[in-house]
């Protein structure tokens, strides 16, 4: 997801079985791990078996994977359990010396993404601002969000976005040709939603508030076939991903 600026990524069920509910719990837990800054993954995420072996993952390498050497004018960072003479909070931001931030009430152990706004041989000020900030001021891709949806539903109706997504395209073998689509209706926030190996039929069968609908065409703006003449008989959700996210790139720059 990293690879093309992904700013939310959505897990959602399409089976009933505990078994199915446990990885996907871990998958959410995994896609967070990767998504955090390597020095602040020993304070954000404590052992726990879902990461066992998020060791040997290959690593995102995102913007904000800051190496104590560079230099940027953002980075995240973790509150401390201290403050500073002046009553301030402080935070860890991957470097030799802390940060004194503008703000003097936030909870120990929070994530925040700073601005640093002076250095001295004494110490490093900075301005706790949004995640979205470093992409608006500097162009920067600064990671992604995660949430879980029980259902299908969901993934349309818990939108963080003020307005929801103003462009849904779903996924699907049965979808008109993705080379056929020169490019996509205008939007601020796009959805792209991918089904299982059974599709985003078995998604529809499980969910209470979606029994009147044979079809999943309905619910979205577009629906495209992403791999048209695919060789093989299914294409996993990993590889749909890749394959569809290189082909609707251009078609997005476009809009």
């Amino acid at each position: 997801m990293a690879v093309f600026n992904i700013d939310e990524v959505i897990i959602f069920s399409d089976d009933k079985e505990t078994e199915f509910a446990q990885g996907n719990s871990q998958l959410v837990n995994i896609l967070k791990y990767l998504e955090c800054p390597q020095y602040l993954r020993k304070d954000l995420f404590p052992i726990h078996r879902d990461l066992k072996y998020a060791g040997v993952l290959n690593p995102t390498d995102m913007p904000h994977h800051l190496r104590a050497y560079e230099e940027c004018a953002y980075r995240e960072g973790i509150v401390l359990d201290k403050k500073s003479e002046k009553g301030a909070s402080i935070a860890s931001i991957g470097l030799k010396k802390d940060c004194e931030l503008d703000k003097t009430d936030l909870e120990v152990g929070l994530r925040v993404t700073v601005k640093i706004t002076s250095e001295s041989k004494k110490v490093i000020k900075g301005k706790v601002v949004t995640p979205s900030t470093p992409r608006e001021d500097l162009g920067l891709y600064w990671g992604y969000s995660v949430r879980f949806a029980p259902t299908l539903t969901s993934v349309f109706t818990k939108s963080p976005y003020k307005g929801g997504y103003d462009l849904t395209l779903g996924t699907s073998e049965r979808g008109q040709n993705v080379d056929k689509v020169e490019s996509l209706p205008k939007f601020k926030h796009l959805l792209v939603v991918f089904g299982g190996v059974k599709g985003l039929e078995a998604a529809i069968e499980i969910d209470p508030e979606l029994e009147h609908l044979k079809d999943p065409e309905p619910l979205f703006d577009v629906y495209l076939n992403t791999c048209p003449n695919q060789g093989s008989r299914t294409i996993r959700t990993e590889e749909a991903i890749l394959v569809s996210l290189a082909a609707l790139r251009p078609k997005i720059w476009k809009s």
